[in-house]
């Protein structure tokens, strides 16, 4: 019963929970740390470019099919010896991550760090949510909210710093004493969950399926950029074994006894709707820092250390935000705070839509500031709308889904923001393209002034001809790049503003303007 659940008090509390977020921001980086070092990497153990993306991509489907069994995993190994057993092999994993020397043997210990993971994201959620009392949940909100906004902004410049200053063997190296430690934590101050009950057959069919389904969906969304997506028989064939086993899988656990993910929980309308809206906000919050990058690499110059310094700024005022939204408005209607921080979004995206050639730094720092203002509104109290009301063995299977509904979206939003800039770049060209011809008057007295620059520097005059129309061929795909992105933002800021109405379903208890969300 809710009255006699114990939770944890004082300095005890305070160390799980930090240890927990620890953690989770600890696997979050090391799904953005390695991406920089990637080059680094190819070279060292001799890979391609599109060999070493598998990097990345094994990482990412080992964490997106553990997740949604986390909860039952809990259950049936404890909760504390699941959780300290993930930190122990994820940085194990990590540990021979720096130690390897051939490709395929880094892409095995990134899986199974990949798997170990998930595990720590999922149940870290619900161990700290679970150290709160309901009248404190915010706090709990907060707090998870925090490490999991903070810590994908920080692994990019982390690891071009680590790579620079030493190797990239250290990126996963500096995983082992910040692991060890939280080993160490987690099994002293983690307890089991209260009521947990181990179930009596593990649902091997309903694993298999999730496992197929999951990972064939993150291989297609990874790897379909590179085989031209649906024009590739590749990506077919796991897209219809991703779909097929789906629906094995929905089939399985709703006619099993035991499943190994409880979809029932999903007749709770306010987790159903949490989980929606948390998938949709991953396609679009994930899409808009995707793209940011490289609108400011392709088309600004900027250097990858600017960028990531730029972003982490970003993080810090989302930080702060998410902090004063908490003491500002303690009382505040859930699905007002959401809709605000979603009109500040909106606001943000039109200036980023129409970014100038010549934009410096300082034009997208009030734009970034009051986006990640925006998100401090809406990540805590999605959060809340999704699992506000559950307790024990159910929200630890409830956190597992949350998690992985927003790691799909973001997966999502990459490849659909993708796809658009490859579609919006061919279709900007073809406009583009259509006004510069060799009888346009202001392209020949360009192309002439360009011929005339590269003979004064020493071309010879079919050198300097040559120079002249790859140098406008250059204006030409930096131009179309912006354009591109420029109507990703803006479009992006559209899909935002279709997310208002949904957010008002939200079912929320009469008389109560907390988050105190109808459970049933």
């Amino acid at each position: 019963m809710e009255a006699e659940t114990q939770y944890p008090t004082g300095a005890a509390k305070w160390i799980l929970v930090l240890t927990c977020v620890a953690c989770a921001v600890m696997e979050l980086i090391d799904t953005t740390i390695v991406n920089v070092s990637l080059r680094e990497i190819s070279g060292s153990i001799d890979a391609s470019v599109t060999e070493i993306g598998w990097v990345s991509t094994a990482y990412g489907i080992g964490n997106v099919i553990i997740i949604p069994l986390s909860g039952m995993l809990a259950n049936l190994f404890g909760r504390r010896l699941y959780f300290t057993c993930s930190v122990i092999i994820f940085t194990a994993a990590s540990l021979m991550c720096g130690f390897s020397t051939g490709l395929w043997g880094l892409i095995l210990w990134r899986f199974i760090q990949g798997l170990a993971g998930g595990g720590l994201l999922a149940t870290s959620m619900s161990i700290v949510l679970g150290a709160f009392p309901p009248e404190q949940a915010k706090t709990g909100f907060l707090t998870f909210a925090l490490g999991i906004m903070i810590g994908p902004i920080f692994g990019p410049v982390l690891g071009g710093y680590i790579t620079d200053t030493f190797s990239w063997h250290w990126i996963f190296f500096v995983n082992v004493p910040l692991g060890a430690l939280g080993a160490f934590l987690s099994w002293k101050y983690i307890s089991d969950l209260a009521g947990a009950v181990k179930p009596p057959k593990i649902d091997w069919a309903g694993i298999a399926f999730i496992a197929i389904a999951l990972g064939s969906l993150q291989f297609v969304l990874e790897e379909g950029s590179i085989h031209d997506w649906f024009d590739s028989t590749e990506i077919r064939i796991f897209f219809t074994l991703s779909m097929v086993s789906f629906i094995a899988f929905v089939w399985r656990e709703l006619t099993t006894e035991h499943p190994a993910v409880e979809l029932k929980l999903y007749k709770n309308f306010n987790l159903l709707l949490g989980n929606i809206i948390g998938l949709v906000y991953g396609i679009m919050a994930n899409g808009t820092l995707f793209i940011f990058p490289l609108l400011a690499q392709v088309s600004l110059g900027w250097t990858a250390m600017q960028t990531g310094k730029f972003l982490i700024s970003g993080g810090i005022a989302g930080a702060a935000g998410m902090i004063l939204v908490k003491k500002m408005f303690p009382n505040t209607n859930i699905k007002l705070l959401m809709i605000v921080g979603l009109i500040l979004v909106i606001i943000s995206l039109i200036p980023m839509g129409m970014v100038s050639p010549d934009a410096a730094s300082g034009y997208f720092f009030w734009p970034f500031i009051v986006r990640n203002i925006g998100v401090a509104f809406i990540a805590p109290n999605m959060i809340g709308i999704a699992v506000g009301t559950l307790r024990g063995k159910d929200l630890a299977q409830a956190t597992g889904l949350s998690t992985m509904t927003r790691q799909l979206g973001g997966a999502i939003g990459i490849a659909l923001i993708s796809i658009y800039i490859t579609k919006s770049d061919a279709s900007v060209r073809h406009h583009l393209a259509d006004n510069i011809t060799e009888y346009s008057v202001p392209v020949q007295e360009r192309v002439a002034m360009l011929t005339q620059n590269f003979i004064s520097s020493g071309y010879a005059d079919d050198q300097a001809a040559d120079a002249a129309n790859k140098t406008l061929e250059n204006s030409l795909v930096k131009q179309q790049t912006l354009i591109s992105y420029n109507n990703g933002f803006l479009t992006f800021a559209i899909l935002f503003a279709l997310c208002i109405p949904v957010i008002l379903l939200i079912k929320t208890a009469k008389g109560k303007k907390e988050e105190t969300i109808d459970a049933h």
